[in-house]
């Protein structure tokens, strides 16, 4: 686990990626903020295309914008952030009371285990 800024983050997923095993066409998704080259350019480097949220000034060009996989993959992404959008909005994760690594995680897991409780009720309804 890194620190809570994302620039801690790109060399933490570019050492996550490293680890996968190498497979045709492998994309790999991400946010706006993670469209930039310390991150997009390593991807390409390691064998993974980056399907990740354009900005305005985008290190991801038409190399991966013109594939219908991309548009698909944008619009799968918002099934990943539902449960993180519903974490903070009903599961106390938006401004954390706890303090610790510990006791963040045991709050993550919490709220975690409660929103699929819920997402199991509504499937069975």
């Amino acid at each position: 686990m890194s620190g809570a800024r994302l620039s801690h983050e790109w060399p933490e997923a570019i050492e996550l990626l490293a680890e996968q095993p190498i497979r045709p066409d492998q994309t790999v998704g991400a946010d706006k903020g993670y469209d930039v080259s310390n991150l997009v350019d390593p991807c390409r480097e390691l064998g993974f295309t980056p399907h990740v949220a354009q900005r305005q000034y985008s290190r991801v060009d038409g190399r991966t914008t013109r594939h219908a996989g991309y548009a698909i993959s944008q619009r799968k992404r918002k099934r990943v952030e539902q449960p993180f959008g519903w974490m903070k909005t009903f599961g106390l994760l938006h401004k954390l009371r706890h303090r610790g690594r510990d006791n963040v995680v045991w709050l993550f897991r919490l709220t975690a285990t409660a929103y699929n409780i819920t997402r199991m009720k509504a499937l069975m309804a």
